[in-house]
């Protein structure tokens, strides 16, 4: 590509998390392409968060139907009926992979990626898709993901396939479960207690090394109009700085400079609820200092040992609990559910221009199995949010018999609304149209 092809297509200088409209010039034609006005806030980064609660769910109260605010919500999904207009049901979709073991590793290590799983001591599964999007993507950010989890991970073998399958759903390599942090100060502490932030860098520092480098390729009086309009860019930074310090909003900013929770107490919380809404709340707020853009949540394993004496239900551990189908497996479930309804509570009441916080994510809540029964003939996925205006609430999508069915075709659709567009992801080379 020769010089001048080069500058006709280009229309931006790009650094480290930072893209910057340049002017005119007239070493190069006009561009049809040019950027159309935004609304305010519309330059808010999209989020993903991915929450996770192993051995599936109640099989008669995990149901909705009909659309908007007339969707109806089983007794699963109670919590969730305030954002039905930004709740996404999906059923029907499967995991073909999940299927050769039928135990819950086998059902779980693979999740988010659709690969097929080593058994006997061999760990190798795929990369998951939250990680893909934090390796494109994430890196814009201080933190480009982070894994949570409140529950700790299993190493022993389960019917010849690794308990650390069901303890990992963020793959970072095939070989590499995404370390998953179960202390919440510890989880605090990588977020703000050092480094410094790439927001924190001047604009002009993130794009100068493609400044110079455009600047070689320009006339020489539109090398005077960029050095004009680079001054004027720094000069725009300092205002904005100041304004900044008297509480001033121009463009998009984190709506939190530092954060307001004060740094959790050490060690695990005895209280499985205190647990799951603290790393609830590190996650709202990891979000709203745009300290990372991809978290993961996993609240507890696939085959889980937890036990809830807050809902006073601690005569059995989850896992058991799953095949009862109980009135106190109902209780769990819906409050599992509470966690994701938590979540989207806090994001909603954050506003970034005429958007929310939430508007600005996709949260997306899942199982390894439809019901304890080892079913994964089709998986539960909710997701709320809007994806930065890309993806439309209210629905219930059911692709029950449907030919494309894989669950990472729903991944290929939600890397599209980061702008990473692959030709195939795990199983699937097809997406959902109408995700």
């Amino acid at each position: 590509m020769n010089a001048r092809m080069d500058l006709s297509r280009r229309n931006m200088l790009r650094g480290l998390g930072v893209t910057m409209a340049l002017p005119w010039f007239e070493s190069r034609p006009a561009f049809a392409d040019a950027p159309k006005p935004k609304k305010e806030g519309d330059d808010a980064p999209l989020r993903l968060g991915v929450l996770f609660g192993g051995n599936g769910f109640h099989k008669a109260e995990y149901r909705a139907s009909g659309e908007g605010r007339k969707m109806e919500l089983g007794k699963v999904l109670d919590p969730l009926l305030p954002h039905r207009e930004k709740l996404l049901f999906v059923r029907g979709l499967f995991n073909a992979e999940a299927l050769k073991g039928n135990i819950h590793s086998s059902m779980t290590g693979n999740l988010l990626s659709g690969a097929p799983l080593s058994p006997g001591g061999e760990i190798r599964s795929g990369t998951s898709f939250d990680q893909v999007i934090a390796q494109r993507y994430g890196r814009r950010s201080k933190v480009p993901s982070l894994v949570l989890g409140c529950e700790k991970a299993n190493p022993s073998i389960h019917k010849n396939y690794s308990m650390i399958y069901s303890s990992h759903i963020s793959w970072s390599s095939p070989t590499t479960p995404t370390p998953l942090e179960v202390y919440p100060a510890l989880a605090f502490d990588r977020l703000f207690k050092h480094g410094a932030h790439p927001g924190d860098r001047s604009v002009l520092d993130s794009v100068l090394a493609e400044a110079k480098d455009l600047r070689r390729k320009v006339s020489a009086g539109d090398q005077q109009k960029l050095d004009e309009y680079l001054n004027s860019v720094r000069e725009v930074e300092q205002r904005i700085e100041n304004a900044g310090h008297r509480g001033e909003l121009q463009g998009w900013r984190p709506t939190l400079g530092q954060p307001n929770l004060p740094r959790p107490a050490d060690g695990i919380p005895q209280d499985i609820g205190e647990h799951m809404r603290l790393m609830c709340d590190l996650m709202v707020l990891a979000f709203q200092t745009d300290t990372t853009r991809v978290c993961t949540l996993k609240l507890n394993n696939d085959h889980s040992s937890l036990r809830f004496p807050n809902l006073g239900v601690d005569y059995m551990i989850h896992h058991l609990l799953s095949h009862s189908d109980s009135a106190d497996w109902l209780k769990v479930n819906n409050f599992f559910f509470q966690q994701l309804a938590y979540l989207a509570n806090k994001l909603d009441a954050i506003q970034e221009g005429e958007r929310t916080a939430l508007d600005n994510s996709m949260i997306m809540m899942c199982s390894s199995m439809l019901i304890g029964g080892h079913d994964a003939s089709q998986l539960p996925v909710i997701i709320v949010g809007g994806g930065g205006g890309k993806l439309k609430g209210g629905r219930v999508l059911d692709y029950s018999g449907k030919p494309h069915r894989q669950m990472c075709s729903l991944f290929l659709s939600l890397m599209d609304k980061f702008d990473i567009r692959l030709d195939r992801f795990g199983d699937s080379a097809t997406r959902l149209a109408e995700i």
